[in-house]
């Protein structure tokens, strides 16, 4: 197992490179067609647009479709998600939506047409939405293993946003910052299904806007009127054909997985198929900026003030990234807005050894603050940052079997992370305030007991950095710890030691199949 290490002198060298890759940033209003598929980092574009987001809410059911979590459960969840993944794919593109994010079980699209129509591109969010909500209801599959069709919960709000580039390393699309996407995605968020749209949006289409939004789902008038006045050129039924005909085309292939001799920080993501997919027990960690949506809102509107935004998302997200994968060997899974999802593991392809990994991850989510709040000194060093700006970040992990693949069609393929844990990491991130970190309970009960004591009985802690974590840890006879606290010591002290890198790809061990593999003709 590689000692992993962060030190405060590279993660200034770091994000003092980020921040003069931003130097000078780009403000532009959106403009018809304007492609916002490969912006550069330092250009951001004004949209005014309707937000979408969908929400399956049925997924957790498939995940606990066994009792135990083995291949069969993520096979039969991945192989739903790619189904409702394919037939949404097809909807945007045939009603003009910008596609902006597929996460598991979250869709996010962008109305932005008609130009100029505020009420008229609400409408037809309306109507997408229903669209959606209908073709998925008719997209499950029966036979042996049976697949259902999901149920769905949609969120909407209209307003401005800021158009960037989101991703690194030959993983970009495009994200839209502000209280649209942020409030859509709160308001596709409730347990009942159907459609939710904010005060602000109903109020744009001339509804009663004093409701309690995530109570007041729209009635099946209201969503007739907004399909006449949007008059869809596609219908539910026309999509399902076209869906299945698509299937029977280009059928989805056998999921099957290997396990990835760790780090993960060496698996290329891109190269993976249902055919090449990846399981293995592992940490799923999720971080997310805390605040950073009331920060959008307030400077979206003024130029200099959007600037200062898209240079701080590319600080902070960026050194996120570096952490997780240069420092500690994990893997981005993707950029979910201002939130980064990461995994990682320690032990080989076969078995893992989930104590080191809930270590490393305890290390990382520390390091992960530091360099956080390393950054935030930076950035209000040079007056990107004001005073008062109000950001935190919120972390939480968990431990469990994942499944990594792709999912869609070529050239259209998207990163697919599933796992109870994935799930129950995100709970964790979300119970979190932006100075706190939390463990899940299958990572709590595997950890060492240096671990289990840092976060007590509620499996939370606040200000938790790395030079506290790896103390606190190395102190309590913590082998993950101990052997990045002696890296350090020697590296300090001019010593041969120094902390391992990810080994090239061309020299790790060969990645093996988890299935059962057994000679022709033994049972």
């Amino acid at each position: 197992m590689a000692a992993h290490t962060w030190t405060s002198a590279r993660a200034a060298k770091r994000i003092a490179a980020r921040q003069k890759e931003v130097t000078t940033v780009e403000i532009k209003e959106y403009v018809r067609d304007t492609d916002l598929t490969a912006l550069p980092r330092n250009k951001a574009y004004r949209v005014n647009a309707a937000h979408i987001y969908v929400d399956i809410k049925n997924l957790s059911e498939m995940l606990a479709s066994t009792q135990i979590e083995g291949e069969t459960c993520h096979k039969r969840t991945l192989r739903f998600l790619n189904l409702h993944y394919r037939a949404v794919h097809r909807i945007l593109a045939e009603v003009d939506a910008i596609e902006v994010d597929f996460h598991n079980q979250r869709l996010h699209a962008v109305v932005a047409k008609p130009y100029g129509d505020e009420a008229g591109r609400v409408h037809r969010a309306v109507a997408v939405a229903q669209l959606i909500t209908d073709v998925l209801a008719k997209t499950g599959e029966d036979g042996d293993d049976k697949i259902p069709a999901a149920a769905v919960r949609v969120g909407i709000d209209s307003g401005v946003a800021l158009a960037v580039c989101n991703g690194r390393r030959g993983h970009t699309e495009p994200l839209f910052l502000g209280a649209p996407a942020n409030l859509a995605a709160k308001r596709s968020a409730g347990s009942k299904v159907g459609i939710y749209l904010t005060n602000t949006a109903r109020g744009v289409i001339d509804l009663a806007d004093d409701v309690i939004e995530d109570d007041t789902a729209l009635s099946a008038q209201e969503i007739e009127r907004s399909q006449e006045k949007a008059a869809l050129p596609v219908s539910a039924d026309q999509i399902v054909k076209a869906w299945r005909k698509d299937l029977e085309a280009n059928p989805i292939g056998k999921f099957s997985f290997s396990g990835h001799t760790p780090p993960f920080s060496n698996l290329d993501l891109e190269t993976l198929t249902p055919a090449n997919s990846r399981r293995q027990d592992a940490v799923s960690i999720y971080a997310d900026i805390d605040g950073f949506t009331d920060f959008v809102a307030a400077g979206v509107c003024d130029d200099e003030a959007a600037k200062d935004v898209v240079r701080t998302l590319h600080v902070l997200r960026s050194e996120m990234d570096a952490v997780l994968h240069t420092e500690f060997g994990g893997r981005k899974v993707r950029f979910i807005g201002d939130c980064v999802h990461g995994v990682l593991c320690e032990g080989t392809a076969q078995t893992t050894d989930q104590a080191a990994s809930v270590s490393t991850a305890t290390l990382c989510a520390a390091a992960i603050r530091s360099s956080f709040e390393q950054a935030i000194t930076a950035l209000e060093d040079d007056g990107t940052l004001e005073a008062g700006h109000g950001l935190g970040i919120a972390i939480g992990y968990d431990l469990g079997p994942v499944a990594l693949t792709r999912l869609g069609v070529k050239g259209a393929m998207i990163r697919c992370a599933v796992g109870r844990s994935v799930l129950e990491s995100e709970e964790q991130q979300k119970r979190c305030d932006g100075d706190e970190t939390a463990i899940g309970q299958s990572a709590y009960d595997a950890a060492t007991s240096a671990v289990q004591t840092a976060f007590g009985a509620s499996r939370k802690r606040a200000d938790l950095t790395y030079e506290i974590a790896v103390d606190e840890l190395a102190d309590k006879a913590d082998a993950t710890a101990k052997a990045a606290k002696a890296v350090a010591k020697a590296a300090a002290a001019g010593g041969l030691l120094q902390s391992s890198p990810a080994p090239a790809r061309d020299y790790a061990f060969a990645d093996r199949r988890t299935d059962p593999n057994k000679p022709a003709g033994f049972a």
